[in-house]
């Protein structure tokens, strides 16, 4: 079992996300419980090229203060949307025979709904912390309608578990890292 903090960046964590105080508790209370129960967490960052608020080198580009990795967490950078499409994750989950992910970040209609997708399409336990994702408005549906939509239809029971935060660390304490 690993913590994917997906695309948790400055130039995007801000107030303006849905439900963003309860959000970013939730994702503190995932990286302190992991930390804790000895889960790794990764962190994947989206570089949208030159000229962009998410380039790198960028402040924006980097990983929210509330965030932040630990010295030796690792971090991969990635292009498209997927977290496992050409950033070495995929490979290096493989590698460590790992079989469950926990998906937490931004944003719930972008970057996360790609890798929950993928992530069960390349054959992983994909758990969805309830709370633990997030997004903005958009031209179509409101953030909290874009929100509830993947998080209590899309993905639950075809693509993810989506659980609670209590269950979610609850089945921390009983992994056993590998």
């Amino acid at each position: 079992m690993v913590l994917l903090v997906v695309d948790t960046q400055k130039a995007i964590t801000n107030a303006d996300l849905y439900n963003f105080d309860v959000f970013e508790n939730s994702v503190k209370k995932l990286i302190a419980a992991a930390r804790e129960k000895g889960i790794e967490v990764i962190y994947i960052r989206h570089d949208d090229g030159a000229g962009t608020e998410l380039t790198k080198g960028a402040d924006g580009f980097e990983i929210y203060e509330g965030f932040e990795p630990e010295q030796g967490e690792l971090i991969f950078d990635k292009a498209v949307n997927s977290a496992f499409k050409a950033t070495g994750l995929l490979e290096y989950l493989q590698g460590k025979n790992e079989q469950t992910v926990i998906v937490a970040g931004l944003q719930t209609d972008y970057c996360i709904d790609a890798t929950v997708k993928c992530g069960f399409e390349h054959g992983f336990k994909v758990l969805v912390t309830e709370y633990a994702n997030s997004t903005f408005d958009n031209a179509f549906m409101s953030a909290e309608a874009s929100y509830k939509y993947y998080n209590e239809f899309m993905w639950k029971g075809r693509y993810a578990e989506c659980i609670s935060l209590d269950e979610t660390i609850g089945r921390m304490k009983k992994s056993r890292r590998q």
